[in-house]
């Protein structure tokens, strides 16, 4: 009953937000994009997939012990007024949302999880149960149906790297469009690592064959795929575990 509850509660908001955007219409959930069930079925769209992924261990091992220090830099740069709203623009694998969500809740602040695959959420759903400032939006990143700036800060945590070019372009231009003048927006994902690294040779083959489009952020600073239509100033550039890790935050602008 209280499933059913919230879920109409969500829908019941997802019209007003269409609405508000100019949508009359009912609302229509996401399709799984095929670059998604192409690449990334076995990790994201497979039942059994949270058997495995959904292990801090495993998403530490992945991140070559690095998913702490990551999170950690995330968090350090929440720092919110009370009864602010936070967006996150993908689900993530591990306790990095449900600790996003603690330091949220710290300020009385409410945070927004958004993704295209409804399997990822349900998943999401049952593992942040405990937190109340939680809601799930069934939506695609890449067109969110949030009015103008909706949030005080958007988080994009390793999702650029999984998409093409386009749809890495589009989720920038919406999480910055969704933020309000004045918010942050925080993205963390990979970066090509120094010439030194001892990972570099053994990373690359790994990235192009599990992670097709991760190398596009390897030749090209993540700073060049910003919009040019929506104002923003970069806040601060850094790197995590000799440049394989980058951590970009901007400022919307008026």
């Amino acid at each position: 009953m209280n499933s059913d509850r919230s879920s109409l509660a969500e829908k019941q908001e997802i019209i007003a937000i269409e609405a508000a955007r100019g949508h009359h219409g009912p609302h229509q959930p996401p399709s799984i994009p095929t670059y998604l069930q192409d690449t990334y079925w076995w990790a994201y769209l497979h039942e059994k997939s949270f058997w495995f992924f959904e292990r801090e261990w495993v998403v530490n091992l992945i991140l070559w012990g690095n998913m702490r220090r990551l999170t950690e830099g995330v968090l350090a740069d929440t720092q919110l007024s009370p009864r602010s709203r936070a967006l996150q623009v993908a689900c993530v694998y591990g306790k990095f949302t449900g600790l996003l969500a603690d330091r949220l809740n710290q300020s009385g602040s409410k945070l927004d999880l958004v993704d295209v695959a409804s399997i990822q959420l349900e998943n999401a759903r049952r593992k942040l149960a405990r937190h109340r400032n939680i809601s799930f939006r069934h939506q695609d990143s890449s067109s969110l149906a949030y009015p103008d700036a909706t949030f005080d800060q958007t988080v994009v945590f390793f999702l650029l790297h999984e998409q093409p070019e386009n749809v890495r372009r589009q989720t920038i231009s919406e999480a910055l469009r969704v933020t309000r003048p004045g918010g942050k927006i925080i993205f963390v994902d990979y970066h090509k690592p120094s010439a030194w690294h001892p990972l570099r040779l053994v990373m690359k083959p790994i990235l192009h064959w599990l992670e097709p489009f991760a190398m596009d952020l390897w030749n090209t600073p993540l700073a060049a795929y910003l919009p040019t239509d929506i104002p923003c100033k970069k806040v601060s550039l850094d790197y995590t575990f000799g440049g394989l890790y980058q951590k970009l935050v901007l400022v919307r602008q008026p």
